[in-house]
């Protein structure tokens, strides 16, 4: 048990230490609250001037969710930093001179993952949510308004998920380019577009983020679907790379 915990000290000791994973998890914070407020103050003008490119089935409620969608960017980068990061470096060698036991290791890491991704999450979902209604003004509604607490402790969820996704895909690749290359782009707009095409609309539904957001959606009836199919992909991620990380010629 010792040997495990002095394996997460380290894990985050390397965190604290590896600027550009550090930096990717602290952008989270303002990417999420500067587009939560953009977002609200956007809507607030949409709503006063009778604006038709006002979303259909607009609520302040979910407004308030929005930002962190983009915000999970940089946590999908922190995820796929804190794996690769190593392998790229080289550090991963000495990392496994003071922890021999790989799956020690891998577990220590992913820990400290997700530890970190939920430290900031947490209040950054509950900040970003205040910060939308607060620039509705006079259009924005409670923090307790039905479905809302739910729906933030499912974008927590949601969040921690993706990043351990990441994660587990750095692990499998053992390096950051590609990850980024497929991750980013997909999550930004591809499983969107894909998800209103009729060839490819069924699939899309399993995508890891598109199945994840009815955790953060407010009266989905499918979140406890969304998190089952989002759930199964991070374990699958976390378990392919675990065997990439143990077969890994050191």
């Amino acid at each position: 048990m010792s040997e495990t915990l002095a394996a997460v000290r380290a894990e985050f000791a390397k965190l604290r230490g590896i600027r550009s994973t550090l930096t990717a998890l602290l952008l989270f914070v303002p990417v999420s609250v500067l587009i939560a407020a953009l977002g609200g103050w956007s809507a607030r003008g949409a709503i006063q001037s009778g604006n038709p490119g006002l979303r259909s089935d607009f609520t302040p409620e979910q407004a308030g969710l929005d930002g962190i969608l983009y915000g999970q960017l940089a946590l999908i980068v922190f995820g796929v930093l804190i794996v690769s990061s190593e392998y790229t470096s080289g550090m991963m060698r000495v990392s496994l001179l003071a922890v021999p036991r790989r799956g020690r290791l891998y577990a220590a890491k992913m820990a400290v993952t997700a530890v970190s991704a939920a430290a900031v999450a947490i209040p950054v979902t509950v900040i970003s949510y205040l910060v939308t209604q607060c620039a509705l003004g006079p259009y924005g509604t409670s923090i307790e308004a039905g479905g809302v607490p739910r729906a933030l402790a499912g974008a927590v969820v949601y969040l921690t998920l993706m990043t351990l996704f990441a994660a587990g895909i750095a692990a499998m690749a053992r390096g950051a380019v590609v990850p980024l290359a497929v991750l980013l782009p997909t999550v930004l707009a591809g499983s969107q577009i894909l998800s209103v095409v009729g060839a490819t609309k069924e699939v899309a539904r399993y995508f890891p983020d598109r199945a994840g957001t009815h955790l953060l959606t407010i009266g989905s009836p499918d979140g406890y679907i969304g998190a089952v199919v989002l759930l199964v992909w991070t374990v699958v991620a976390l378990i392919l790379g675990y065997l990439r990380h143990a077969r890994w010629d050191a």
